[in-house]
């Protein structure tokens, strides 16, 4: 039983610098609701006279990031990245000190390993914050919807792409045009790869899949496309027949043995509510066998809503320290297979630049037929110079199928290219 809680905070960015100050400015709050004192021993960083989004006791700060670990019971690791943090991550672990993290990247490549440690210790191992930032969503997944059976989880999981395809919808503005103006307002890096080619969401995908399903997925188990190749064309055409295109992380059960994670560009209808979640925010909906649909809403980034998901974690488990015990283990019972992307069945969107020609139409919706592919909708811009843009929407069919088609369609020498394929989500799936 713990007397007092020594924190160690590896990290003064964003998020960290906010962790830092709500730890110090509502310490006697914390105190209360914990059951016995917390301190803040220390804050590690790479420079000490470095400026920050709130300044700590400038005693506070250290380079030592090893000591510090050494001296602590709990450890808040907001750096980021796969190395130094495993090293550290796994250096506190092993000497059975809780963890606390925010570090998608490193979670969704060596969370075996990290919880593996943990148990072995009987150490906690938190991760909240690592998808879609204040909004709790792992926490229910672990522990509310334990005793039920989830299905289907899908959302937005990404800022920075949902206010950059929000910007292309609301404004007409252009995918690059998006992306400055995102970089402007510090919802995007400089080097926005990480966002903009699904990376980001890819992690907490492999996350989310890992405890709605009690299984163990890495990001190497998840089709990951990202949003570069949406246009303004695109975004346009998705709004006049109905839909807006969303980034979205679709992780669901398929057959008893085997789960498809997945994250990639989707038409939603106008009325779905995802369609409504505008700017930088998250949502994310569950689906289970007895609880139903349930979604998820909130800040998916930003330093202080970020924050308040690191602090819900660290209460819980310093809630823990006080009245003893070992932290609560992961379950991953069920161990389902990723599958690849073959036997996915859903609508799409097919783009197809073809040439005026008497028949082009025609031999298009055959191909389609012959794969097994029927046109729920479809619709021809005006030709420009000998050339229009077709654009279909078919019912639901599998991926496989699809490709196949969509193959043989652009070899056509009618077609000058198929120049979209978005896949497309139901009101109900």
């Amino acid at each position: 039983m713990a007397e007092k809680i020594k924190v160690a905070l590896l990290g003064a960015g964003n998020v960290g610098s906010q962790a830092a100050r709500i730890l110090v400015e509502d310490n006697a709050v914390l105190e209360k609701r914990i059951g016995a004192p917390v301190e803040l021993i220390g804050i590690a960083v790479r420079d000490t006279n470095a400026s920050r989004h709130w300044n700590a006791d400038p005693s506070l700060y250290t380079t030592d990031a090893d000591a510090l670990i050494d001296a602590a019971d709990v450890v808040i690791e907001l750096t980021g990245g796969i190395e130094p943090a495993r090293t550290r991550i796994l250096r506190a672990l092993k000497a059975g000190k809780s963890v606390v993290s925010g570090n998608k990247a490193l979670l969704a490549k060596h969370g075996v390993e990290l919880q593996a440690a943990a148990d072995e210790s009987g150490a906690q191992l938190s991760y909240e914050a690592a998808v879609a930032g204040a909004i709790p969503i792992l926490r229910p997944l672990r522990d509310s919807l334990a005793g039920d059976r989830v299905t289907r989880v899908l959302g937005i999981m990404n800022g920075t792409t949902n206010y950059i395809l929000d910007q292309m919808d609301t404004t007409g503005a252009s995918f690059s045009d998006a992306l400055a103006e995102a970089q402007k307002l510090g919802y995007a890096e400089a080097d926005p790869t990480a966002d903009v080619e699904g990376h980001d969401a890819a992690s907490k995908a492999a996350i989310v899949a890992s405890l709605a399903f009690h299984s163990t997925f890495t990001i190497d188990d998840v089709h990951t496309e990202g949003i570069t190749s949406i246009t303004a064309d695109d975004v346009a055409a998705a709004d006049a027949d109905g839909y807006v295109i969303k980034l979205l992380a679709i992780c669901e059960r398929e057959g008893e043995n085997g789960a498809n994670i997945r994250v990639n560009p989707t038409l939603i209808p106008r009325q779905h509510p995802l369609a409504g979640v505008h700017g930088a925010f998250n949502a994310v909906f569950v689906e289970a066998e007895n609880a139903g649909e349930l979604m998820f809403y909130g800040p998916g980034a930003g330093g202080a809503p970020t924050a308040s998901a690191v602090l819900g974690d660290f209460v819980s488990l310093a809630r823990r320290l006080v009245l003893g015990g070992p932290g609560v283990p992961e379950t991953s019972h069920a161990q389902l297979h990723a599958t690849g992307l073959d036997n996915v069945v859903s609508r799409y969107s097919v783009g197809v630049l073809v040439e005026d020609r008497l028949g082009v139409l025609a031999n298009i919706t055959r191909i389609l037929t012959e794969h097994g592919i029927s046109v729920d909708s479809l619709r021809q811009s005006a030709p420009k110079e000998g050339v229009a843009q077709i654009r279909m929407v078919t019912h639901s069919a599998k991926d496989a199928d699809l490709r196949r088609a969509i193959a043989v369609i652009d070899a056509l020498d009618t077609v000058r290219e198929v120049n979209s394929v978005i896949r497309v989500e139901s009101e109900k799936h």
